[in-house]
């Protein structure tokens, strides 16, 4: 069920709420969190929605989406709430924000917070450089942002760096959980040498690959080099190298250790739904993401 409810107020919008859940049976008792979606404008909220409800129905939730609109324009709240099928497990309630109410949005998201439960703030385009400072993202425990969408994905990236706070994580790097998984499970295997160098490579505005470089500059403390070119990462011992390679639109990695046969593997790549519900199922800080960070300065960039 949808329910559109122009030119309104936070109020209304709480009273109507309400409403609808005593006439559909909603219990949101049953709630584990609630997550605020930041987005630029109503032309990215459908696509958003559609990630949130899918990563809801691991995550029962309710998804308060801020839709920004135009900034100069008239003061305005237009809402629509979303329950039953077109919800997933969660209610979806969007609030499309134009004019002064865009510098408010934590005053306008206050009211439908769930009591006694966890705040996760996501931003899938157009992150705040400092997210722990925005307006919405210190109501929130944890807070979300993806650099693959940025202008600028790589500086994006490093940028997080800089901004990193506790409760901080990016999108990509859950984009690379199966990479790491496939990489530290063939590590795992004699000889158990030191690994001596790696390289990763792959196309320079996908940031998911310098979160990795950065990790293993951390974790193997040996030289990382971050090259543009096929997608693959090398991994040299004094008597073994290790291949992984996947085509950039593939579906299939190929596993390759010197003196063995190749090994193949499924490793597509993630899409946003799964990275989203992946990062719901912990709401405490992500120690190794931020030390994955860190490891960015160690990069060798070619």
């Amino acid at each position: 069920m949808i329910v559109d409810i122009p030119a309104t107020d936070t109020r209304s919008v709480a009273k109507r709420l309400v409403q609808l859940a005593e006439s559909n049976g909603v219990i949101t008792t049953g709630r584990v969190l609630t997550l605020v979606v930041c987005t630029l404008d109503s032309s990215e909220a459908e696509g958003a929605i559609d990630a949130a409800n899918d990563a809801s129905r691991e995550h029962p939730c309710r998804v308060i989406v801020l839709a920004r609109g135009d900034r100069f324009a008239e003061t305005r709240l237009d809402a629509q709430i979303r329950v039953g099928g077109d919800a997933g497990a969660s209610e979806v309630i969007v609030l499309r924000l134009q004019g002064e109410l865009i510098n408010h949005e934590n005053s306008v998201v206050i009211p439908f917070l769930l009591p006694d439960t966890p705040v996760v703030a996501w931003w899938p385009r157009g992150a705040p450089v400092y997210p722990s400072k925005d307006a919405v993202g210190r109501l929130a425990i944890r807070r979300i942002t993806d650099a693959t969408f940025a202008p600028d994905p790589q500086q994006a990236i490093k940028e997080r760096v800089k901004s990193y706070a506790a409760g901080n994580t990016d999108l990509a790097w859950s984009r690379i959980t199966y990479w790491r998984a496939l990489l530290a499970a063939a590590l795992d295997e004699p000889p158990y040498e030191a690994v001596e160098s790696v390289t990763v490579s792959g196309l320079q505005e996908e940031p998911a690959l310098d979160v990795l470089a950065g990790w293993l500059a951390a974790r193997l403390n040996c030289p990382v080099r971050r090259r543009t070119g096929e997608l693959r990462v090398e991994l040299h011992r004094p008597t073994v190298s290790i291949v992984i390679s996947r085509p950039q639109t593939g579906r299939t990695a190929t596993l390759s250790r010197t003196g063995e046969p190749d090994k193949r593997f499924a490793l597509a790549r993630r899409e946003t739904k799964d990275c989203l519900a992946e990062e719901l199922r912990r709401l405490d800080d992500d120690e190794i993401y931020a030390e994955a960070l860190s490891g960015i300065d160690k990069v060798i960039y070619e």
